[in-house]
């Protein structure tokens, strides 16, 4: 039978047995492996788990089948100068294939140094997404941000090549420290009661915010012990300053990534009501106006009117009217 099957292909008895034992060899691996799967769907309910354990019994299946098969070959009296072979065509492949390998590489390293795990918000080439599979050749991402305000879902699938972790910048929102801190700039004008403000975004910041950094003490406790991470200041703070067109009143608070839009909602609306009930605060926003520093400002800041020019106020006004352009 060998024979013939020699005499048919014009190979050797010795490579048609190399051929069968490969292909008894995938069929067996992929019985057991179909096999597995199947047990793994009816006992794991967990999505989370569930794509763990499929991704492990695929590479474990896949690693089984390369050991088996190339073991098997390197026998064949035909290719007992393999190490030759695939000296002279990994050297081709080298050139041919950079950018795969580069990806194979990739993969290795995530692998191995775990810069991010499934289920990791991350930002890589400028991309943000959560991780959802990560592949041979590619990092599988569903896009956060882009066209949609804030960080949330676009529901496209964004593929990233794996070699992009050794030419570019990998984020993680999640890795060790769990949270994210986010800011609020709220502007109001220079006439407002900008104390009262600040004091009433401290305290919509201790009270919507606070909770949201309650177990962020422990979670940097851990992540020091891997990286130097340290905060001297966890809790809400709001910071004051001076811009073109009023005082910038910015709240900085601790949140998680996935709850950033959720919680700048909560903490705008408590803005917005309790600067409603105020009578002595306004929101900034671009106007333009007529100012006459003469007649308006400090008494002690106006610039001086000419004698010719000086003016009494209206009866019942505190300062004097704008003069005759007449």
């Amino acid at each position: 039978f060998l024979d013939k099957l020699s005499d048919w292909t014009g190979l050797g008895p010795t490579a048609v047995v190399g051929i069968a034992q490969t292909l008894a060899v995938l069929v067996v691996v992929l019985v057991v492996r179909h096999v597995v799967l199947r047990v793994i769907r009816r006992q794991v309910t967990d999505v989370r788990a569930h794509y763990l354990w499929r991704r492990s019994v695929n590479y474990t299946a896949s690693g089984v089948a390369i050991l088996l098969i190339a073991s098997i070959w390197v026998g064949v009296g035909e290719f007992g100068n393999i190490g030759t072979f695939l000296g002279l065509l990994s050297a081709g492949v080298a050139i041919a294939l950079a950018d795969p390998l580069t990806n194979l590489a990739g993969w290795l390293f995530i692998f191995a140094r775990r810069p991010f795990n499934v289920g990791d918000r991350i930002e890589i080439d400028g991309q943000i997404g959560d991780v959802i599979d990560v592949r041979l050749f590619s990092t599988h991402l569903l896009e956060c941000g882009n066209w949609v305000d804030a960080d949330q879902a676009t529901g496209r699938i964004l593929m990233i090549p794996n070699g992009k972790v050794f030419k570019s910048t990998v984020a993680n929102y999640t890795h060790g420290f769990q949270h994210i801190w986010d800011e609020l700039p709220v502007l109001v004008t220079f006439e407002s009661d900008w104390r009262r403000a600040k004091q009433l975004l401290t305290e919509i910041a201790d009270t919507v915010a606070q909770p949201l950094s309650a177990g962020a003490q422990e979670q940097i406790r851990r992540a020091a012990s891997r990286q130097m991470i340290f905060f001297t200041k966890l809790t809400p703070i709001v910071y004051t300053q001076v811009k073109d067109s009023g005082v910038l009143l910015t709240i900085r608070y601790l949140t998680l990534p996935r709850e950033r839009r959720m919680s700048a909602q909560r903490i705008w609306e408590a803005i917005l009501d309790a600067f409603g009930k105020e009578s002595g605060i306004d929101f900034a926003y671009p106007t333009v106006r007529r100012y006459l520093n003469q007649l308006e400002g400090k008494p002690d800041a106006r610039a001086k009117l000419p004698a010719d020019m000086a003016v009494s106020p209206a009866p019942g006004s505190s300062s004097p009217p704008p003069p005759d352009p007449g």
